[in-house]
């Protein structure tokens, strides 16, 4: 159960709505058709999630014999179907196989699951021990990734566009984090608080990414999904927590819409109220934050999101000016009235968030 009672019927991909529809309006069939039938794929995931809601789903829990302070993860492949979970390929222990795409998937759970663990003290996704499952090869040039509640699915890209999705470790960390999401606050998938949800996922993938490649604060690229885009996109990321609104400028794709500031706040009723966009405002403070902090971006930054996410005072519905309210409190209360508040609250003014 979430702390606010319930599970939210939320399905998260990691690449936004708006970004599939204007693929899926190209003239070249080979960049139209893939993001086509992924948008297929979506909706049909994105309804069979709400109706999990309405018929129950058996809860998950944690297998007979792994230890809770442990990882269990099991990787099938889909084998370019959309039957999930699919054949079953390898299971916590096992050795790495010829399939590189198994291979980093099953190392992307398992550094989700290190970071939490190592730096929060939280055993998987809903701090009991949850298995980490994974789906592969996930229907013919998906081009998305995503959490169903239940799961990590992968796609291969259609090689034009994207490339596979397991290749970048912060993609897997983003949707796993959805899960812990989920599982504590709860938060609203539309507006504000849906961009809070898509931009703490955003948080929590960097610093599963900078915590895998041992990286400070200044180390960091801030880049999420970098490696993603293929040779012929002229951007490098999907997002940019430094520079929200500059991870890509390309013909194809358009221009990264996100805004860094409250005062460019986008309000469009597409992408369930513009979660993927708005959450570069979220994003830029939390790189603020945790730039002026400097060191290991998990250890004090992180740790107020992490304090804020999980603590229990924030609402399904909250706001930015709520949430930004609570980091300031989180900081307060864990570190006094010193240079940690001062970031905290240093940030939120930057980009134009009232603290209460």
């Amino acid at each position: 159960m979430t702390t606010n009672g319930g599970y939210q019927p939320v399905f998260c991909t990691i690449v936004p709505p708006h970004v599939l529809d204007r693929l899926a309006r190209h003239e070249d069939p080979a960049l139209s058709g893939p993001a086509r039938r992924s948008l297929e794929h979506d909706a049909y995931q994105r309804t069979k999630r709400r109706l999990t809601t309405v018929i129950g789903a058996p809860a998950a829990t944690r297998r007979a014999g792994a230890a809770a302070d442990q990882p269990h993860r099991t990787i099938y492949d889909a084998g370019h179907t959309q039957d999930l979970p699919g054949t079953k390929v390898r299971e916590e222990g096992s050795d790495p196989g010829p399939d590189a795409t198994v291979n980093r998937a099953y190392a992307g759970l398992g550094a989700t699951f290190e970071l939490y663990l190592t730096a929060y003290g939280r055993h998987s996704i809903d701090d009991a021990g949850l298995p980490l499952d994974a789906t592969v090869h996930f229907g013919e040039g998906y081009d998305n990734a995503f959490w169903n509640g239940e799961q990590m699915v992968f796609g291969d890209g259609d090689g034009e566009i994207f490339l596979d999705f397991t290749i970048p470790v912060d993609v897997i960390g983003h949707e796993l984090t959805h899960g812990v999401t989920q599982h504590t606050a709860n938060l609203t998938y539309f507006g504000q608080p849906g961009a809070l949800n898509e931009s703490l996922s955003d948080v929590f993938g960097s610093l599963i990414k900078q915590y895998t490649l041992g990286q400070t604060a200044a180390e960091a690229d801030w880049l999420i999904g970098a490696g993603l885009l293929a040779p012929r996109v002229n951007g490098t990321a999907l997002r940019s927590m430094k520079a929200p609104g500059t991870a890509y400028d390309d013909d194809v794709l358009g221009k990264d819409p996100q805004p860094a500031k409250m005062e460019d706040y986008v309000r469009t009723g597409r992408d369930n109220g513009g979660v993927h966009i708005n959450s570069g405002i979220p994003n830029h403070a939390f790189y603020l934050a945790a730039t002026a902090l400097g060191g290991h971006s998990w250890e004090k930054a992180g740790q107020i999101w992490y304090d804020v996410l999980t603590g229990g005072e924030l609402k399904e519905d909250a706001l930015f000016a709520d949430f930004a309210t609570l980091t300031v409190k989180a900081a307060r209360e864990r570190y006094g009235a010193g240079g940690e508040l001062q970031a905290v609250q240093k940030a939120w003014e930057q980009v134009g968030v009232r603290t209460l």
